[in-house]
C-alpha cells in the first residue's frame, strides 16, 4: 500500500509501505480497541503545511504518513466493540499520521458517519468540531461584536457557527480578496482587508467606538496575527487564539492585555463523545452548509499537486480535498 513522505521541502512523495497487523487479542477491560481504518476522502488543514513547507519541528524525524488527520473512511476490521467492518467513520489519527492507505488507529479516536451526509461532505465534521469545542470555552455569543482574523476554512466555520448562535456583528478581516469574498455567504455581517483599509480604526467605527467583545485569531503559525488581535479586542474582553502558534511568539504587548483585563483561551483536541458527533450531527440536520468551502479535489497520486493548491490558495482555494483509491470502491 502507498503511504507519505516527506523528502525535501515543498515535496511530497507517496511510497510504499506495509499493510497494518492488527493484534487479534482483545483490549484490557475497560480500555478501547483498535481498528484498521481505510480512508476514502480527506482534506487538507493549515495544520499540515508546516510539516510541507519543514517549519514543523517534526519534519526532521520524517515519518510515513504525513500529514493528513481530516478523513473519513470504513473499518475493514478490529479488535474492539465499538464498530464492525464496513462501518463508515470519521477518524482522526494520532500526530496527523493519517496519510496512509490503511492504518490502525484507536476507535476511541473514531465516531460514525452520519448516512444523511455525502461522503464528500462528513469529513467537515472534524475540522467544525474543532471550532465547537473552542467556542464552547465563551460563556456568551449572543449580542456580542466579534471580529474573525482569517478567512481560511476555520474562520469561515467559525462566521458559520457565530452567525447561528446569534452574535451582532461578525467582522472578517482577510488580506485574499477571494477568501473575503465568500465571507458574507458564510455569516460575516462586515469584512475588512487589511491591505487596503485601516482594520482598527473600521472595527471601531462599525462598533460604535467600543471595539469587539470576542476576538478570533484563526490565523496561526509563522503569520499569526497575535498583536493585530489584541488591538482590536475592548477592555476586559476575550481573545481566542485558535491558530496553531509557532514554537515561540515575540513582540507580544502583554502588559496591555494585562492592564486591560483581556481573558485569552487556546483551544486544541476536542472530545469525540461530544464535540466532533456534535458536528457531525449540525452538518447532517442542516444547520450548517458548509458546501461552499470545498472548493478543489484530487486523486491520491495528485498529492503533491494538492498540497501546492492549498498552500498558494490557488483560484480561491479553501477545503482541498483528496480522494483515496477506496473511494471509488
Amino acid at each position: 500500500m502507498l503511504a507519505g513522505y516527506f523528502p525535501a521541502k515543498h515535496r511530497i512523495e507517496l511510497v510504499d509501505a506495509p499493510e497494518p497487523v492488527l493484534e487479534k487479542s482483545a483490549p484490557e477491560p475497560g480500555q478501547p480497541g483498535d481498528i484498521i481504518f481505510e480512508p476514502e476522502i480527506s482534506c487538507l488543514c493549515g495544520s499540515d503545511l508546516p510539516y510541507f513547507n519543514a517549519e514543523h519541528p517534526e519534519f526532521t524525524n520524517r515519518q510515513l504518513g504525513h500529514s493528513l488527520h481530516e478523513m473519513t473512511g470504513t473499518v475493514i476490521a478490529t479488535n474492539g466493540k465499538k464498530f464492525r467492518p464496513g462501518d463508515k467513520v470519521l477518524a482522526v489519527p494520532v500526530n496527523q499520521m493519517g496519510l496512509f492507505e490503511r492504518y490502525i488507529v484507536s476507535e476511541a479516536r473514531a465516531i460514525p458517519v452520519d448516512p444523511r451526509l455525502p461522503k464528500n461532505r462528513a469529513f467537515l465534521a472534524q475540522p467544525l468540531g474543532t471550532v465547537i469545542y473552542a467556542l464552547k470555552k465563551l460563556p456568551q455569543i449572543l449580542d456580542k461584536d466579534v471580529v474573525i482574523i482569517g478567512q481560511g476554512p476555520i474562520g469561515q466555520m467559525y462566521a458559520a457557527c457565530l452567525r447561528m448562535l446569534g452574535a451582532r456583528e461578525i467582522i472578517a478581516v482577510e488580506p485574499i480578496e477571494s477568501r473575503l469574498a465568500l465571507s458574507p455567504k458564510m455569516g460575516a455581517t462586515a469584512t475588512i482587508n487589511p491591505a487596503k483599509t485601516d482594520v482598527v480604526a473600521e472595527v471601531s467605527r462599525i462598533t460604535g467606538g467600543a471595539m469587539a467583545d470576542i476576538v478570533v485569531e484563526a490565523v496561526g503559525h509563522a503569520d499569526h496575527a497575535f498583536n493585530l488581535a489584541q488591538s482590536l479586542v475592548k477592555h476586559s474582553g476575550r481573545l481566542l487564539f485558535f491558530g496553531v502558534p509557532p514554537e515561540t511568539v515575540d513582540g507580544i504587548s502583554w502588559r496591555d492585555l494585562f492592564v486591560r483585563n483581556v481573558t485569552i483561551h487556546t483551544s486544541v483536541n476536542p472530545d469525540f463523545n461530544r464535540d466532533f458527533p456534535l458536528a457531525m450531527r449540525w452538518l447532517a440536520e442542516g444547520r450548517l452548509d458548509l458546501g461552499p468551502l470545498v472548493t478543489h479535489t484530487y486523486q491520491l497520486p495528485e498529492i503533491q499537486t494538492a498540497f501546492e493548491t492549498f498552500r498558494d490558495r490557488v483560484d480561491g482555494a479553501q477545503k482541498v480535498v483528496i480522494e483515496f483509491p477506496a473511494s471509488k470502491k
